[in-house]
């Protein structure tokens, strides 16, 4: 039995499988789009709770287990050469995107295994609780007048000679270190996880992890090291530029200056040597009036590093305004990254949309053509039908009148 032409289409039912990219809902069997977010959206935001919670896993931390596969193979793989360490650094990136890749093929249609893996592997790259944590053990030591424990626990936070420093230039590696790593620890893996979902996650954490670790101006790593570095600077050139809007914007949360963060960025960011780290420095320097920037000991090389602010020079006291800072700036990111990857998976076509399309549109295009012309045969023969009708009951009343 057909159905009634005249009978309105019902509609799809909603899509409940939260993501553009993975589902088999009805609402994409219509539309081929999901109006609910993507579960990797979910699991950003959830990987971003449980960094806030929980920070870093103290024991078999994922990254540190990729930190001496890169330290293993760096010793097979060294040369004093820029091509070496263009090898070692696309085998390791290329390495941790394709796993990646992996879990992103194997979570497809599964949006809660997929969220909850994109959960799992957001908390292991973010660091930004951990970053907030190790500032405010230095600050405590501070405080407390402990100049020696501070100079030890400064290496986790800045890669400077903390041998000479006093308590003010202890209290500006930190701040600086804090300004530096929101962007790298946190921001950063957030924004390429909404852009690139898993690999982005992965991939990016590789890139930052070997700069880290080989993307130095060193005797040994200022060769072999360039390739991570580089691609530490590209892959961190938007992240920067986020987290110091954000910091712009976060300002008031620490008690600063929206406007002097923004006059900051805009006028000093550029001064620093790196591309992207001058930028959230200055953002920082600006919200706080503060002054960073100065002479850097590394080893056996001293930088003369530019002035970043107009303010007084950072004290203890302004470590814990910098980790709120921090905290709302990355939070904030968390917000955003979730937010867009979000938006993005309601309008994604679902998969095999964009093959069938033009088929789909031919089809559809056929079929109403079609409905068309049986409409037009149909009224064609029902006025026939009508006329013949017409002249048999004009003969009949004929016949009965002359009868």
């Amino acid at each position: 039995m057909s159905a009634d032409p005249r009978e309105p289409r019902r509609a799809a039912p909603p899509c409940t499988s939260a993501g553009a990219s993975c589902c088999a809902c009805a609402e994409h069997e219509v539309t081929g789009r999901c109006t609910v977010g993507s579960p990797t959206a979910a699991g950003l935001a959830l990987g971003a709770l449980a960094d806030l919670l929980l920070a870093d896993p103290r024991r078999g931390h994922p990254v540190a287990g990729f930190g001496r596969l890169a330290a293993a193979l760096e010793r097979r793989a060294w040369r004093d050469s820029r091509s070496a360490g263009a090898g070692y650094a696309a085998l390791l990136v290329g390495g941790a995107a394709g796993a990646g890749l992996v879990l992103d093929r194997a979570t497809r249609g599964r949006p809660v295994l997929r969220t909850a893996v994109t959960a799992a592997a957001t908390w292991t790259v973010l660091g930004g609780t951990s970053l907030g944590r190790a500032a405010g053990a230095l600050h405590r030591e501070l405080d407390g007048g402990d100049l020696p424990a501070a100079r030890v626990l400064l290496p986790a936070l800045a890669g400077r000679d903390p041998s000479a420093l006093d308590a003010g230039e202890l209290a500006r590696a930190t701040v600086e270190s804090v300004a530096e790593n929101t962007s790298d620890a946190a921001v950063a893996p957030l924004l390429w996880g909404a852009v690139a979902g898993l690999p982005g996650l992965l991939g990016y954490r590789a890139v930052n992890t070997l700069d880290a670790m080989v993307g130095h101006r060193s005797p040994r790593y200022a060769r072999f090291g360039w390739a991570a570095a580089r691609a530490d600077d590209v892959a961190n050139w938007l992240p920067a530029r986020v987290t110091a809007a954000l910091t712009v914007a976060a300002a008031p949360v620490a008690g600063g200056s929206a406007a002097g963060a923004l006059r900051t960025w805009w006028r000093d960011g550029a001064a620093h040597p790196s591309p992207n780290s001058g930028r959230c420095e200055a953002g920082l320097a600006g919200a706080l009036g503060l002054r960073l920037g100065g002479r850097n000991v590394y080893g056996d090389r001293v930088e003369e590093r530019p002035a970043l602010g107009s303010g007084r020079p950072a004290g203890p006291d302004d470590v814990p305004r910098a980790v709120r800072l921090s905290r709302a700036v990355w939070l904030s990111a968390a917000v955003l990254a979730a937010a867009v990857r979000a938006a993005a998976g309601a309008r994604r076509p679902a998969p095999g949309q964009r093959r069938v399309s033009a088929s789909g549109r031919a089809g559809a295009s056929r079929h109403a053509s079609g409905t068309a012309s049986g409409a037009v045969a149909g009224a064609s023969v029902a006025r026939r039908r009508g006329a013949t009708g017409a002249r048999s009951r004009t003969i009949r009343v004929g016949a009965k009148a002359s009868a």
